[in-house]
């Protein structure tokens, strides 16, 4: 099991430089400024629990991205290990016990780096599958331990471990459904006083997990209404205008969810699971095949029902497929064996065919990841554009998501919501937004998907005449507009300058001397002057406006 973890962790090693992605980013922006605000994190809104931000700050607190995927490296070790512990808690004592954990090991850590998995970001399920595990490889434990005080405290942390689980994402009840369906077992072998122990103390620690953190959440202007509304109220909320507004690009990412899970061998670890659960379970085994259909089930609806289909929801699968693999490994012994035949079995050639298959897949895609020749992405580029161009004090807004690129460029944003469901469903006819881009505080920066806050079927009426009225194209990168504020002396004159341009069309040109206008008696002092453009076309596909743009009306 310590070499299976340790690969992992030299297979993650490499992409630990990697950019952020717009969630890894995004947490990170929020978490480094969470104190008492004007929203829920700080001045920042997202509807994630408060653990997984206490998460994220820690790695804000030890240097940003590098730690934040060192962090999610050793994460990935020790769930890989807790793996092997349920698989050698879970089997019989057979030759095939030898085996088992280093296979349930080895299913946690083919899909736990896969990249069809989504693997390779740092995101809620990633930090909620270790927790999973672990309050799973509690109660595996105590199912068996002798002591009462053992029994006692190795109930108590399941129970803070799966309440931990959901306190990074709010789907992520596995260990509760476990819990539920081993007690079941528990009533049946050791009858109902021992069940209600077992379940009283794992609640009495998933209660203080519950209460230290939310308490935490509270001395950093987190509130409790506000709590509930992000991860309860408004998930609800979200659901109905997912299924309302749902495109095409929503169902394109449906089939790739489940192309790269047919091509990642998990579905044939579950048809095996399926032929082996008329078996008879050599004793004196765990019967986990109740508990891994459960987990099975669950785990897809809760793969399915968010709506978004994002390729790192699979992570959500990999306790099912521990368990899965566990169960299978324990029906190759049968219970009318004796133990010397028991012991001369060796592990299922299909289990061994369909796990191997499962790691050249998880390589190949490693590889391709990898290898891939152009690493800067879109936002990457932008981000490094604003960083270039910012002066100290300035803020950004980025239509619609895509908090990664405020992170790279080192810019806060006025505006509390950073991503674009939150914003479809919160803020759709985007007042909020009006009120920032109209108020004395409004964001040097505006960054647009296109050349207008057009998108994602929300109404931007409101909001594109402030975007026209106070501010100008000034870049170009990719796909994306990048406008910058007015000084203010400059407003009426630029209405005129359009007003006497209507109709006509602008080409934005390259020219290197663009450098933003300093607003009299602003933050930015002679110290730090206006820098002027340095990249013209072609570099990272940035085109740059003319020194005074002229707006065509669109």
């Amino acid at each position: 099991m310590g070499l299976v973890a340790l690969l992992t962790l030299t297979v993650r090693m490499p992409f630990a430089i990697d950019p952020l992605s717009s969630d890894e980013g995004g947490l990170l922006l929020v978490a480094s400024q969470w104190r008492p605000g004007t929203s829920l994190y700080g001045n920042y809104w997202v509807d994630r629990p408060p653990l997984l931000l206490d998460f994220f700050s820690l790695a804000n607190t030890l240097g940003g991205t590098i730690a934040l995927r060192m962090l999610g490296a050793c994460l990935v070790a020790f769930s890989v290990v807790l793996a092997g512990r349920i698989g050698a808690t879970a089997v019989p004592r057979t030759h095939v016990l030898r085996w088992t954990p280093v296979l349930t090991a080895g299913t946690a850590a083919v899909f736990l780096v896969n990249p069809l998995f989504g693997a390779l970001e740092v995101d809620g399920e990633l930090v909620a599958v270790a927790l999973v595990l672990l309050s799973a490889e509690r109660m595996l434990r105590a199912s068996s331990a002798g002591g009462a005080i053992s029994t006692r405290w190795l109930y108590f942390t399941a129970g803070a471990a799966a309440a931990a689980a959901v306190l990074v994402k709010q789907n992520e009840v596995d260990a509760l459904v476990l819990m539920a369906v081993l007690s079941v077992g528990t009533v049946r072998h050791r009858g109902g006083a021992s069940a209600a122990r077992a379940v009283a103390t794992f609640f009495a620690g998933a209660v203080t997990c519950v209460g230290v953190v939310l308490a935490h959440a509270l001395t950093r202007g987190t509130t409790l209404p506000g709590l509930w509304e992000a991860v309860v109220t408004f998930r609800l909320d979200a659901s109905a205008v997912i299924s309302s507004s749902a495109s095409s690009a929503t169902s394109a990412r449906l089939r790739s969810v489940l192309v790269c899970l047919v091509v990642s061998g998990a579905p044939a670890i579950v048809v095996l699971l399926a032929r082996r659960l008329r078996a008879r379970v050599a004793p004196p085994a765990v019967n986990l095949r109740p508990a891994a259909i459960a987990l099975l089930a669950w785990e897809s609806v809760s793969m399915l029902a968010g709506g978004s289909y994002w390729l790192h929801y699979l992570l959500v699968l990999v306790p099912g497929l521990v368990f899965a693999v566990a169960v299978i490994c324990a029906g190759s012994g049968n219970a009318d064996e004796v133990p010397a035949a028991r012991s001369s079995r060796t592990v299922p050639a299909s289990l061994l065919a369909v796990l191997t298959y499962a790691a050249v897949a998880s390589l190949a895609a490693i590889s391709v990841v990898g290898f891939r020749t152009d690493s800067t992405s879109g936002g990457d580029a932008i981000g490094a554009w604003l960083a270039t161009h910012k002066q100290p004090g300035d803020t950004a807004v980025v239509a619609y998501g895509h908090a990664n690129i405020l992170q790279d460029s080192g810019l806060s944003s006025p505006y509390p919501e950073l991503w674009s469901l939150p914003i479809k469903v919160r803020d759709p006819q985007l007042l909020d937004l009006t009120r920032v881009l109209a108020g004395r505080s409004r964001p040097d920066w505006v960054v647009t998907t296109g050349a207008s806050l057009d998108a994602w079927g929300i109404d931007s009426s409101s909001a594109t005449v402030e975007l026209r009225d106070h501010y100008r194209d000034v870049a170009i990168v990719g796909d994306s507009h990048i406008y910058h504020r007015l000084p203010q002396p400059s407003v009426a004159a630029h209405h005129q300058h359009k007003r006497s341009h209507r109709g006509s069309v602008v080409v934005v040109r390259s020219l290197s001397g663009w450098r933003p206008d300093p607003e009299p008696h602003d933050q930015h002092t002679p110290d730090h002057g206006p820098k002027d453009a340095e990249q013209g076309p072609g570099s990272n596909g940035v085109l740059l406006g003319d020194q005074d743009p002229v707006y065509d009306g669109r």
